[in-house]
């Protein structure tokens, strides 16, 4: 679906799930945003977040009834949230029958091999459908991308709890102090989808965080105003002035570059994507996305850890300072 979700519903139908799979099912209210009191306001950003919502929904029953290969006829800028969704379900079910990341592996080598950032955000949702923190992932995971199914689990996690989440700003317990801010990330997008893309009221709510927690949450925001969508062209130009207020303009620009890789490599750039990055970035989305891929070689081969994703996001941010200070 384009940016002001003019376009139909993905028309793809599924089958019955059979099963265990059966009560597994998601209801596809579940997308509609306005049923979890979300601030959402008249015009494209509800359709867009809807969309996005719909197709996950879409993606997560398409495994439940084993027609995975239906997700491709969804509309190629909604598809990597179709195959969050299908990863979700696979990690859900790998969870249930102790498989040990078989499912989700088997996604991630086939159908979903150029939607990987999306398959790991989706695993952790599927972590947080089911209470369980995110484990190291599936056999055979990326190394690093692994880290963004914490992402996936803070966004779900603050998604279904947003009254304590957002309102509250608490943190679930089942964390360590190195996932939180990961987790932080996922809310930063959670926090785009709750206050409906208004830059005013996304920036005043990441305002309303300890200082400590507000890098991670522009960081999230700068990836769901791209990757996602929502805004309009001064909208997100206002939206780099409340983060440059704050101080984080570059933890903004990091998540943006971030989000225009993931897009790249999932194929054609979506328009509100190609809108985003000039404004969010100030690059060129190719430009961005290459700061990403040069802080991951920085990194060397043997790049794992909680730390060496950090140090990931950290190169990419002195590829956007370095450009940004000339």
């Amino acid at each position: 679906m384009d940016q002001a979700g003019t376009e139909p519903t993905p028309g793809p139908t599924l089958s019955a799930a059979k099963r265990l799979r059966r009560f597994l099912v998601k209801d596809p209210l579940e997308s509609d945003l306005s049923r979890r009191r979300f601030r959402l306001r008249n015009g494209a950003s509800r359709a867009v977040f809807t969309d996005a919502e719909k197709s996950y929904v879409f993606g997560f029953n398409a495994v439940m009834s084993r027609e995975v290969e239906k997700i491709e006829e969804i509309s190629p800028g909604q598809r990597p949230f179709g195959y969050e969704g299908a990863a979700a379900a696979c990690t859900v079910l790998d969870l249930l029958t102790l498989t040990r990341g078989r499912r989700l592996h088997e996604l991630l080598a086939g159908p979903a091999q150029h939607h990987r950032h999306a398959a790991y955000l989706g695993a952790g949702r599927g972590y947080a459908l089911l209470c369980l923190r995110p484990a190291r992932g599936a056999r055979r995971a990326h190394p690093l991308l692994r880290w963004l199914a914490m992402d996936g689990f803070g966004f779900q996690w603050s998604l279904a709890r947003a009254d304590r989440m957002v309102g509250e700003r608490t943190m679930p317990r089942l964390l360590s102090r190195a996932h939180c801010a990961i987790f932080d990330q996922g809310l930063g997008r959670l926090l785009w989808y709750h206050d409906s893309a208004s830059p005013d009221d996304v920036g005043a709510r990441v305002g309303a965080y300890p200082a400590g927690r507000r890098a991670d949450l522009w960081s999230g925001v700068g990836f769901a105003a791209t990757y996602t969508g929502g805004a309009e062209s001064d909208e997100l130009w206002r939206l780099t002035e409340h983060a440059a207020s704050d101080g984080f303009r570059a933890h903004l620009a990091q998540g943006c570059a971030f989000a225009v890789a993931a897009r790249l490599r999932s194929g054609a750039l979506p328009g509100h994507t190609a809108q985003a990055v000039p404004l969010l970035a100030d690059a060129a989305p190719e430009e961005a996305a290459s700061w990403t891929d040069r802080a991951l070689i920085a990194l060397g081969h043997e790049a794992h850890t909680h730390d060496d994703f950090r140090r990931w996001q950290a190169h990419t941010r002195r590829s956007w300072n370095r450009r940004h200070h000339h």
